[in-house]
């Protein structure tokens, strides 16, 4: 049966295996305790360095779903588990291998895939994530800005049009008449009708003296 230690020892590594956002494998053979001190410094919060052995680390990968690094598990390992930016911890281990040639970079993993030695160098020439933000922020910016000039062109171009056309319209539409003036019509001249004769009113006794 496993030894607890060895057990516990191996579902620490695999947790850190699990967390980290890359790993890469050192042989720090040669290096004085005071030298990988002043590594650990040197890598800050972003990443944390520790030794394991090689039995160990092999099942602690594969428990994590790592395949492939049997092959650079060999000799003293030493594992910088980074959470942070990669491309920072790469630089300062670049770095410090530069100063301290006892220092070699074996290889690594990240996003799950197992990278050798030239991989793990090519990613200290990356940018920081610092300055990824910052160029991220800046294209934004641009972007925003190009978008609202864009939406704001047919805006003004429609004010326009709609400014031109209305004057248009007022130009050409017809001018109106102007009301008739009203003159008092002349009142009519009633004629007044002549008078007719008076009828004479004959007496009866005229009437039977004119028809005898």
């Amino acid at each position: 049966m496993a030894r607890p230690d060895k057990v516990a020892a191996v579902d620490d590594l695999k947790q850190l295996f699990e967390a980290a956002n890359a790993v890469v494998l050192t042989e720090y053979r040669g290096l004085r305790v005071a030298d990988l001190k002043q590594l650990r410094r040197s890598l800050g919060a972003d990443a944390s360095y520790a030794i394991a052995k090689n039995t160990l680390a092999k099942i602690a990968a594969k428990d994590a779903g790592i395949d492939g690094l049997d092959d650079v598990l060999a000799g003293p390992t030493a594992f910088a588990f980074i959470k942070g930016d990669v491309a920072t911890v790469a630089k300062g281990l670049r770095d410090f291998a530069k100063a301290n040639p006892l220092l070699v970079i074996k290889g690594g993993v990240m996003d799950g895939k197992v990278l050798d030695a030239t991989q793990v160098k090519a990613l200290a020439d990356l940018e920081s994530r610092e300055v990824l933000l910052s160029k991220l922020a800046g294209a934004m910016k641009g972007t925003a800005q190009k978008a609202v000039s864009l939406f704001a062109a047919p805006l003004t171009q429609a004010a326009q049009l709609m400014g031109a056309l209305q004057a248009k319209k007022q130009e050409d539409a017809p001018a109106m008449p102007e009301a008739p003036q009203v003159v008092d019509a002349p009142q009519a001249t009633v004629a007044e009708e002549p008078e007719s004769p008076a009828t004479e009113v004959v007496s009866e006794d005229a009437a039977e003296a004119a028809t005898e």
